[in-house]
């Protein structure tokens, strides 16, 4: 009588091939395990703010200040700086967001940009914590208000002058 070794090898084999296969397919083992994909993260993040900065006759240094170095500097065109930003994260929608420079004679032409978020949009927008008991970070008018005035400030006294002992005193006897 054989064996029944190699038959439960060759079955563990085939069960396992076939998770594999339905994971590509997808995205989960069996329908119901789903595997840790970490948050990508490319690109350069452009905001309202920084466009606003960006004025039409800038050099491309002041450029490159403003926005960080480009993600796509083409050889064969260089007049064009490509910034692009994409972020995957599991359970999220792709975001993605392109915007292109453009120079004549190293100073900037345009700025092609869809509608950009301020910051605080972006880090709303990438933040995981959605907890509404989350402590505001900013105080109102009225609360500002209402706070005590701060101390006044008082000087320390002045240093002490002469010469400075780095040993003990001698003792008397």
């Amino acid at each position: 009588m054989r064996s029944p070794l190699p038959i439960l090898v060759i079955l563990a084999a085939t069960t396992a091939l076939g998770g594999c296969e339905a994971m590509q397919r997808t995205g989960n083992l069996f329908g119901f395990i789903k595997p840790y994909r970490i948050d990508l993260v490319q690109g350069n993040v452009v905001t309202k703010e920084q466009a606003a900065q960006l004025k039409i006759g800038m050099t491309r240094l002041q450029v490159r200040d403003v926005l960080g170095t480009p993600i796509l500097a083409d050889p064969f065109h260089a007049d064009r700086w490509d910034y692009i930003f994409t972020l995957r994260r599991q359970g999220a929608p792709l975001q993605r967001r392109s915007v292109v420079v453009t120079f004549e004679d190293d100073k900037l032409k345009t700025i092609q940009a869809p509608e950009l978020p301020t910051e605080r949009e972006f880090v709303a927008s990438i933040s995981r914590l959605k907890d509404p008991r989350a402590p505001k970070l900013e105080l109102s008018e009225s609360e500002l208000a209402a706070l005590p005035p701060p101390p006044k400030y008082v000087a320390p006294p002045p240093e002490p002058e002469g010469p400075v002992r780095d040993y003990p005193p001698l003792e008397k006897s």
